[in-house]
């Protein structure tokens, strides 16, 4: 059967605290439970994995502790996603993308080439480019990516020990009561709150959910502007839990525009590209751990009168 091959390989380290597999094809096998042994098997019999030196992994290698494997992912359709990223700051060290709404940021599930990576390494031509933090593929904006391996660790670190400042936008209906204030012109802006709970893994487990106990999320939420039923808000993520945002605007009564997952979760289908999730990575601040540049790196906002004029779809 023909598939869709990355055209750049993967990689997963092999950990050191597995004994009871004595090769890289049966920890492969285990590792990757959803993907069939025999897919592995084939894969390595026509020489797509193979170890950070290039030479090729057998079925009978032998499982290395602290070793690199490399392989390229492969997936019977790949579809098209007909936004374009584009590079909106650049020097020796780093790159700050515009990732579009529905594009992976690294090669995960069907996408293998239809990813930000994948797209910039091909247009730039640079084989060493990463991504420094993650965003979910709903979600449009700005990605921080490093060009030198030795390098990509201070720029991961300004995530991990939150030494970045980000602010996102968001469109969400308003609630009933501040769509009266609205209507009625006694809405007075910019209104603010300040989330903090604790958020764990949901059911089912690529979902979250906020539960009782010690919080362990903080954002800062402003609503901006205000147009008809529709609210723009500036979102402020003090730390960074998965889904956070999306989270703590339901929380307040306000979920997204067009999200899948909160308040309730909606049955797979093929993307609506009429219908993105309104959320928006549009600005990262932050000092360059390498050249000590200060960076302010905004991207255009949200538009609510593409919701009002309907070039939007709504779920």
């Amino acid at each position: 059967m023909s598939t869709v091959r990355a055209t750049h390989a993967s990689h997963i380290v092999l950990p050191e605290n597995v004994t009871d597999k004595p090769t890289v094809c049966s920890f492969l096998i285990n590792h990757f439970k959803q993907i069939d042994a025999t897919v592995w098997q084939q894969r390595i019999i026509d020489g797509k994995v193979h170890w950070r030196d290039g030479r090729l992994i057998t079925l009978d290698c032998a499982f290395i502790p602290r070793e690199r494997v490399y392989y390229y992912r492969e997936v019977a359709v790949e579809k098209k996603v007909p936004f374009a990223e584009h590079v909106i700051y650049e020097d020796d060290n780093i790159m700050v993308a515009y990732k579009p709404h529905f594009l992976a940021v690294s090669p995960s599930g069907q996408f293998v080439n239809e990813c930000l990576v994948n797209r910039l390494r091909i247009k730039t031509g640079i084989e060493t480019l990463v991504t420094a933090h993650r965003l979910d593929r709903a979600t449009a904006g700005l990605m921080l990516l490093s060009k030198h391996p030795e390098q990509r660790h201070l720029y991961h670190d300004l995530f991990k020990y939150a030494n970045i400042t980000k602010h996102y936008q968001a469109i969400a209906r308003l609630t009933p009561e501040l769509y009266q204030q609205q209507q009625q012109g006694e809405l007075a802006l910019p209104l603010h709150w300040t989330v903090k709970n604790k958020i764990v893994k949901g059911d089912p487990s690529f979902t979250m959910k906020i539960a009782d106990g010690e919080a362990n999320s903080h954002s800062e939420i402003e609503l901006i502007a205000a147009k008809g039923e529709f609210g723009l808000f500036r979102l402020s993520p003090i730390t960074g839990k998965t889904h956070q945002l999306r989270l703590h605007m339901n929380s307040l009564g306000m979920p997204l525009v067009n999200d899948r997952l909160y308040p309730k979760l909606l049955d797979r289908c093929d993307d609506n590209f009429k219908q993105p999730l309104q959320l928006l990575a549009q600005q990262l601040a932050f000092t360059d751990p390498v050249t000590g540049i200060e960076h302010k790196i905004t991207t255009e906002a949200l538009d609510i009168d593409a919701l009002i004029d309907s070039s939007i779809d709504i779920i």
